[in-house]
C-alpha cells in the first residue's frame, strides 16, 4: 500500500479528494451538524487548524460538487439535485491602508463572486449595497438562499494594528459588510481563518 502525503498547507478540498493522494479526516458529519443546526457561525481556532480547508469543504457541498464526496460520512445523506449559491468573500491576500483601498478590496471580491455565479455587477454601487445587491440576485438566479464563507475576516484589522487610526478605518468598512450579512434574510455560514483563537 502506497502511503500517502499529509496535506500540509492545503486550503482546497478538491486539491486533495480528486487524486486521492493526500490524507483526509472526514469532517463532513460536523459539516452536516451546523447546517441542521443553525445558520449563522463564527468558527474560531488556532492558526494552521484547517478553517480554510473546512470553509472551502462547506462551499464544494453547497455547490453540489458531488464526485468530491465519494466515500466520505455526507454522500449518501446530501441531495446533491440541489445547488446553492456560494459567495466567498476572504480578505487573506494583500494589506489594504486605509478605507478606500479597502473597498475597492470589497468590491474586487463581490466583482469576481458576481462572474463566478454568472450574475451582473454593479460597481456602481457601493461595497455594502453591491453585496446586498449580490445576495439578493444570487437568490433570484438560482431558487435557493445564498451561502456567504467568509475567511480572514480580520485580517485587514489586524494588519494595520500599529497603525491605530489605518486599524479603526478598517473595522468601520467590515462593519459596513458584515452588516449585510447581519440583517439579510439568506442562509449564511461565516468562517473565522484569523491569525488567533479569540
Amino acid at each position: 500500500m502506497t502511503r500517502k502525503k499529509l496535506p500540509i498547507g492545503i486550503q482546497t478540498f478538491a486539491k486533495i479528494r480528486e487524486k486521492d493522494e493526500y490524507y483526509y479526516v472526514d469532517k463532513t458529519p460536523f459539516a452536516l451538524r451546523l447546517i441542521d443546526e443553525g445558520t449563522h457561525y463564527f468558527l474560531s481556532r488556532p492558526r494552521r487548524f484547517g478553517k480554510s480547508l473546512f470553509l472551502d469543504t462547506l462551499a464544494e457541498l453547497f455547490a453540489g460538487n458531488e464526485p468530491l464526496f465519494r466515500g466520505l460520512y455526507c454522500h449518501d445523506k446530501w441531495d446533491w439535485t440541489v445547488k446553492y449559491p456560494v459567495i466567498r468573500i476572504s480578505f487573506g491576500g494583500g494589506v489594504p491602508k486605509g478605507r478606500a483601498a479597502l473597498e475597492q478590496r470589497i468590491r474586487n471580491i463581490l466583482r469576481i463572486n458576481a462572474e463566478n455565479l454568472a450574475l451582473p455587477d454593479h460597481p456602481e454601487l457601493s461595497a455594502a449595497d453591491g453585496f446586498i445587491e449580490l445576495i439578493h440576485a444570487a437568490e433570484r438566479q438560482y431558487g435557493q438562499r445564498a451561502v456567504v464563507l467568509v475567511d480572514e475576516y480580520d485580517k485587514p484589522i489586524l494588519d494595520n494594528l500599529a497603525q491605530p487610526d489605518i486599524a479603526r478605518e478598517m473595522r468601520d468598512g467590515l462593519r459596513d459588510l458584515y452588516s449585510v450579512i447581519k440583517d439579510a434574510d439568506g442562509q449564511f455560514l461565516a468562517g473565522h481563518g484569523g491569525n488567533d483563537g479569540r
